[in-house]
C-alpha cells in the first residue's frame, strides 16, 4: 500500500492451505493497532502516523481498532488511556478491544488478592503510572490498600474505558480480537477466555477461519501477513516499533513505529 511499509512472511507452512480472498466494502479503511503496554511516547508517534497516512488518502469511512494490551509493562499506561480516549473523539470511528492485561486489571478491583498475579503481569508500573505506591503489593500483601489506592486515584473516564472494552469485531472479511481463535469453533461462539489468551492452537493453524484475524498478544520480531491471520505485536514496549496493520480493499499494509532510529 501506498507509504504504508510492508513485510511478507516466508514461511511455506503459512501458505500451505490456499485461502478465499478477503477484503473491505468499498470505502472502507481500518487501521489496527497492535499492544501498546504503557508506551505512550510510541503511541503518540503512531497516532501522528495513521493521521498523516489519513490524510494522503482518498475520503472514506476509516475505523481504528485498537487491539488491547494497553496497560502494564511499560510507564505510561495511564497517559496511554487519555491518549486513546482522546484520539476517539476525532471524527472517525474508534473500536477498542480487550487484552488479557486488561482483564487481569479488572479481575484485581473485583477481587484484591488476584493482585500478586497482576504483579507479574506488570501491574506495579500501571499502578505507579496512577500515582500509587506500590512498595507492599511488591512484597505480595496490601492488595486491598492497593486495589482502594488505585479506584481512588482511577478517573471514572478510564474505569468506564475499562468496563467497556470488547472482545472481537469485524469489519468486512475481517476478525479482530487481541490473542486469536479456536480452530473448529465459528467466530460468533469464541469464548472470551480464547479470545485474549490463546496461543499455539491458533498460532499453528493452516486453515481457514472463515474470515481473516488480525490479532496481537504474541510479539514477533516484524509483523506476520499470512493467509488467514495478520499479527501487529511487534513487542513494543521492550523494542520501540509499535505496529499498526493498514487495510484497504483486498490490501494489507503496515505502518511502524522506530524504523529510522
Amino acid at each position: 500500500m501506498d507509504d504504508a511499509r510492508q513485510w511478507n512472511n516466508d514461511d511455506p507452512a503459512a501458505r500451505s492451505v490456499p485461502q478465499p480472498a478477503r477484503s473491505l466494502p468499498p470505502g472502507e479503511r481500518v487501521y489496527a493497532v497492535g499492544d501498546i503496554h504503557g508506551r505512550a511516547d510510541l503511541l503518540a508517534e503512531m497516532q501522528d502516523m495513521i493521521s498523516a497516512d489519513a490524510a494522503r488518502r482518498p475520503p472514506g469511512t476509516m475505523t481504528v481498532v485498537w487491539l488491547g494490551d494497553y496497560v502494564d509493562r511499560g510507564p505510561s499506561s495511564r497517559e496511554v488511556v487519555d491518549r486513546l480516549l482522546r484520539f476517539a473523539e476525532r471524527p472517525h470511528r474508534s473500536i477498542f478491544l480487550m487484552g488479557n492485561h486488561e482483564e487481569a486489571l479488572l479481575g484485581f478491583l473485583i477481587d484484591p488478592q488476584g493482585g500478586q498475579h497482576w504483579y507479574r503481569f506488570g501491574g506495579g508500573e500501571t499502578l505507579a503510572s496512577y500515582g500509587i505506591d506500590s512498595r507492599e503489593f511488591r512484597l505480595g500483601h496490601g492488595f486491598r490498600a492497593a486495589r482502594a489506592a488505585f479506584l481512588a486515584a482511577l478517573p471514572s473516564r478510564h474505569h468506564e474505558f475499562f468496563g467497556a472494552l470488547r472482545f472481537s469485531g469485524a469489519i468486512g472479511d475481517f476478525f479482530f480480537c487481541h490473542a486469536g481463535v479456536r480452530p473448529g469453533v465459528g467466530l460468533d461462539a469464541q469464548d472470551p477466555h480464547d479470545l485474549i489468551w490463546i496461543r499455539d492452537e491458533f498460532l499453528h493453524w493452516g486453515d481457514d477461519f472463515g474470515m481473516t484475524i488480525v490479532h496481537g498478544h504474541t510479539p514477533v520480531p516484524e509483523p506476520e501477513l499470512r493467509q488467514n491471520r495478520v499479527n501487529v505485536d511487534t513487542g513494543a514496549f521492550a523494542t520501540g516499533r509499535l505496529t499498526c496493520a493498514v487495510i484497504e480493499g483486498s490490501e494489507i499494509g503496515f505502518l511502524s513505529t522506530g524504523m529510522n532510529r
